[in-house]
């Protein structure tokens, strides 16, 4: 049971890392954050229609009202999306990660009424810490008031649909969870395109450039991490989940500080406040670590 605990732990660092490519790949992509979103979405829900038709231990079916959940998730999914590519455009990859280092704190708070468990103490305390380590980015960065702002939309929807997955995934597998929500995502941003008429012909005239671009991101950046994400969920709480995303921005950061550069190059203050995020993050794993340890002492019988 550790060793898989482990595993996943370490597999969730992998996709918060391919996350914080995500980032960067946001910002080279030159076409709106809408239409990126749908591209994003609808790709990856037929690399996933493929997965799962391929693979016969899989099937497509599942009740009506699970169903009706995942179509409200994608929804979400599809907001947060749209609104953390919309602050990247209006402000830059480090502002719109740093924001999301707020995830942690709304989780601490929203996790406990989704499962109904009491509030940690020391997950609030660590979600205040957070949120002083983003004052100190605030203070010295308020001229993306903009981008903050989207990035913090995202992050609230974020952890909704965060939320709302760790309790799907206990009857439901992580691919065909992930299927139905990025499909219900794309129809969704597909009524809304029809409303406003912006499917022409110059919607789909992409450069090649954005087009490899594209297909990264739905495959590589979407159909996989976002579903190894919510299989994770079946070993780690959505805590920790959301609070190991945080790294998230750092590894965006020092990614976009290095490929983008220019206007990605942030005061010194703005990275003493990533810092206490990182540090955050370390200190979350070892109380999780020792709590295990010490409940597997005290309870050596329920341990198999």
């Amino acid at each position: 049971m550790q060793n898989d605990n482990l595993k996943s732990y370490l597999n969730l660092h992998l996709i918060v890392f391919i996350w914080g490519f995500t980032a960067i790949l946001g910002a080279l992509i030159t076409i709106s954050a809408d239409a990126l979103v749908w591209y994003r979405m609808l790709f990856a829900a037929i690399f996933l229609g493929f997965f799962l038709v391929f693979n016969k231990k899989k099937s497509f079916k599942i009740p009506l009202r699970s169903f009706l959940k995942l179509i409200f998730v994608g929804l979400l999914i599809a907001l947060h999306w749209i609104f953390f590519f919309k602050a990247i455009h209006v402000s830059n990859v480090s502002i719109t990660l740093s924001i999301f280092s707020l995830g942690a704190f709304f989780a601490s708070i929203l996790e406990p009424l989704f499962f109904g468990r009491k509030v940690l103490w020391y997950e609030v305390f660590l979600g205040l810490i957070i949120i002083a380590g983003l004052a100190l980015i605030l203070k010295v960065e308020i001229n993306y008031l903009d981008g903050m702002l989207y990035a913090l939309a995202a992050i609230i929807l974020g952890v909704l649909f965060t939320l709302m997955n760790g309790k799907l995934i206990a009857d439901h597998d992580p691919s065909v969870i992930s299927f139905y929500e990025f499909l219900a995502g794309a129809f969704f941003i597909s009524l809304y395109f029809l409303f406003q008429g912006k499917f022409t012909l110059d919607f789909f005239v992409l450069s090649i450039n954005n087009w490899m671009l594209i297909l990264i991101l739905a495959s590589v950046c979407t159909a996989y991490a976002f579903t190894a994400s919510v299989k994770v969920m079946q070993k780690l709480t959505p805590y920790t989940v959301m609070l190991t995303t945080n790294l998230e921005p750092v590894y965006g950061i020092i990614l976009a500080y290095f490929i983008l550069g220019g206007k990605e190059k942030m005061s010194f203050e703005f990275y003493i406040g990533a810092l206490i995020i990182v540090i955050t993050v370390i200190v979350n794993g070892i109380i999780k670590q020792y709590q295990k340890k010490k409940f597997a002492k005290e309870n050596p019988t329920l341990i198999h």
